[in-house]
């Protein structure tokens, strides 16, 4: 959001910095623009096409985020949810998952961070073949759930360009997930018919061939990192959007004229 409003900020303060070196070089030299009518007038029209156009940006853009701004945080609190169900997901198989208290997220975020010490758990996981199976089984599910998310939510979230980009890196996460489900599919062929025929046609199947469980643990650390990011970051972003204290103030509201309608009544 931030870096979107920087560019029609900066498109804006160039136009001013233009303007105010124009009068500059009026008061310096007086004859100049007199002489120079025709760069006079194109520097006049560029200016104001660049002033006009940033103003323009803004004030549609600020519209925008404001109609959707609402449904835009309940869209990116679902991508939230989804990123938690990933790396929270694989810590559970991988048997890291600390007991549910109230510092569950904290401590196991740290496990996360801990890239050594995941690297060692996901690798003797991917390497026993029982304990493999159910992380073939929980990325599965994991793809399929992204894929779910992403088919209904992104087309909503394009139509405003700020919100893109968190989409492209949810997009990024949705594609590793299923990179890795099609690899340990084609690797180890489950009992899905479906899956099978899925894992044959994927591209994963034919780039990365057969892949040693080392291979796949490590890009499972990546993934799992990066899911843990995506979480935080995209939380930070949805509370920004849609401050707790506006919906704090909504329910106040709506509690206030559900005893005002009870005293009438």
């Amino acid at each position: 959001m931030h870096a979107y409003l920087r560019q029609t900020r900066i498109a804006a303060l160039f136009a001013l910095a233009a303007f105010a070196g124009g009068v500059i070089s009026d008061l310096m030299n007086e004859r100049f623009w007199e002489r120079h009518p025709l760069l006079s007038g194109l520097a006049s029209s560029v200016i104001v096409v660049i002033l006009t156009g940033a103003v323009i940006n803004e004030v549609l853009e600020r519209r925008r985020r404001e109609r959707w701004s609402v449904l835009a945080q309940f869209v990116m609190l679902e991508l939230v949810r989804n990123a938690r169900m990933v790396w929270t997901g694989v810590l559970d198989v991988a048997g890291l998952l600390p007991p549910e208290d109230a510092d569950f997220l904290d401590t196991a975020r740290r496990t996360v961070q801990d890239t050594e010490g995941l690297t060692s758990s996901l690798r003797n996981l991917v390497d026993d073949p029982g304990d493999r199976g159910r992380l073939h089984e929980e990325i599965s599910f994991l793809a399929e759930h992204s894929d779910e998310v992403l088919s209904r939510w992104a087309a909503v979230m394009l139509s405003v360009e700020i919100y893109a980009e968190v989409i492209d890196r949810h997009v990024e996460l949705a594609g590793d997930i299923a990179w890795i489900g099609a690899i340990l599919d084609g690797s180890y062929p489950p009992d899905d018919g479906r899956r099978i025929r899925r894992a044959r046609s994927s591209p994963a199947k034919q780039i990365e061939a057969r892949r040693p469980g080392a291979w796949i643990a490590d890009r499972l650390v990546v993934i799992v990192q990066l899911a843990e990011a995506l979480d935080t970051g995209t939380l930070d972003l949805a509370l920004k959007i849609v401050p707790l204290e506006w919906w704090e103030g909504r329910l106040r509201g709506t509690a206030s004229a559900g005893d005002e309608s009870g005293a009438i009544a």
